[in-house]
């Protein structure tokens, strides 16, 4: 076992590729404001991000690496180097992100004997033998945290072999942003006036990267759909959002079919939206089409929280977010038709209607998915391990 200094703070190390804006690196930052707040020191190694300073304001400590590379010799440097800081700083465990850090972490925790744990933040295919094995090393922790009960079942059905512990922590959500009484209005507005929907207007919003697997694509042709069969309301306005990420050819394929099913005047592509519980607010119903699996999704539950209807595609994650039927429709992946059967079928709706299912929506995600559970049950899983190993 790595050496503990009683006489200096403990503290936890978390491995994550970049500080961005995604799952994974949210929950670095909200497992870092925890630890703090339960006296360890917080450790990140990663390249950084945007979220760099909302780490340092919860207490954290950046360790600036390249653990982003999937080069072999960087992994074994990283790997000395997380040993390094792990035996100089009072590390006593070690919680990996991401594959190609993960295979850092591991070594570096063998090498110090302390405990390793990974969170399984995406559904990692493989089409070969290599990449399988390469993606196996998110299973071979000492705890596997899935962060859905979907994401779990993949786990098993995925390896040979099992993981020495599996456990679902999913992921969880800020109820003190996603809380639609503290939204100003002007903030509202603001994105409505941007989108240019007016009041009486009604906005349909789908969020997320622009890359094809997210469905943007069956989106518009499921609003093409319901215009040729006479279905889209004249006061619809359909809002397409995110980063194109470098991706053009792909946001062109979007702006051409749009152009092409004559949808100019309904369907907006904007850029990406720093201000997302403003934005679920400023739609009446919030879309994710994605066409491949989340391994949990956060458009169904943060729309939710914001007490907004959710259409979302029948996989991964949002099976256990959206409650179909109640807060939302659950539909067939990759189905223009069966989403513009959901659309039509919400548009029908009145406004008490949606705002009950919305309502329903946020008394689901109060009770399941807040990042205080979160937190709490991801520092017991730290607890549990250290002290096991503490007693070897």
């Amino acid at each position: 076992m790595n050496s503990w200094n009683p006489d200096m703070p403990p503290a936890i190390l978390q491995i994550v590729p970049q500080l961005d804006a995604g799952g994974a690196e949210r929950s670095t930052v909200d497992i870092a404001k925890a630890l703090v707040a339960r006296g360890f020191r917080a450790l990140v190694a990663s390249q950084g991000g945007r979220l760099e300073r909302e780490l340092i304001a919860a207490g954290g400590e950046l360790m600036r690496m390249p653990v982003a590379s999937k080069r072999p010799l960087r992994i074994l440097v990283n790997a000395r180097k997380i040993a390094h800081i792990i035996r100089t700083q009072n590390v006593l465990l070690v919680h990996a992100r991401s594959r190609a850090p993960a295979w850092s972490a591991r070594l570096a925790a063998r090498r110090t004997g302390i405990p390793f744990v990974t969170t399984y933040h995406g559904i990692y295919n493989a089409k070969g033998a290599l990449k399988r094995w390469y993606n196996s090393v998110m299973a071979r922790s000492d705890a596997v945290i899935a962060n859905s009960e979907w994401t779990a079942r993949h786990i098993l059905a995925t390896y040979r072999f099992h993981p020495k512990r599996l456990t679902v922590i999913p992921r969880g959500l800020d109820l003190d942003i996603f809380d639609p009484s503290k939204v100003e209005p002007a903030r509202i507005q603001s994105l409505r006036d941007w989108w240019a929907a007016p009041p009486g207007v009604r906005v349909i919003l789908l969020p997320g990267r622009l890359t094809r697997w997210k469905g943007q694509l069956v989106f518009v042709r499921a609003l093409a759909r319901l215009k040729r069969e006479g279905k889209l309301p004249e006061d619809v306005r359909a809002v397409i959002a995110g980063a194109s990420q470098g991706r053009s050819r792909y946001l062109k394929e979007v702006i051409d079919a749009i152009a092409e099913n004559a949808l100019g005047d309904v369907v907006l592509v904007s850029d990406h939206i720093a201000d997302m519980p403003a934005a679920y607010l400023a739609a009446d119903i919030v879309v994710c089409a994605s066409t491949d699996p989340e391994a949990f999704g956060r458009v169904p539950p943060e729309a939710a929280a914001m007490e907004r209807p959710v259409i979302a595609t029948d996989h991964g994650g949002a099976l256990e977010t959206v409650l179909s039927g109640e807060s939302g429709l659950l539909v067939r992946p990759k189905s223009a038709t069966a989403l513009a059967e959901a659309l039509a079928e919400l548009l029908a709706r009145s406004p008490a209607e949606l705002a009950a299912m919305g309502q329903r929506g946020r008394a689901h995600i109060e009770a399941k998915y807040t990042v205080e559970r979160m937190c709490a049950a991801t520092l017991e899983l730290y607890r549990e391990l250290i002290e096991r190993q503490l007693t070897k």
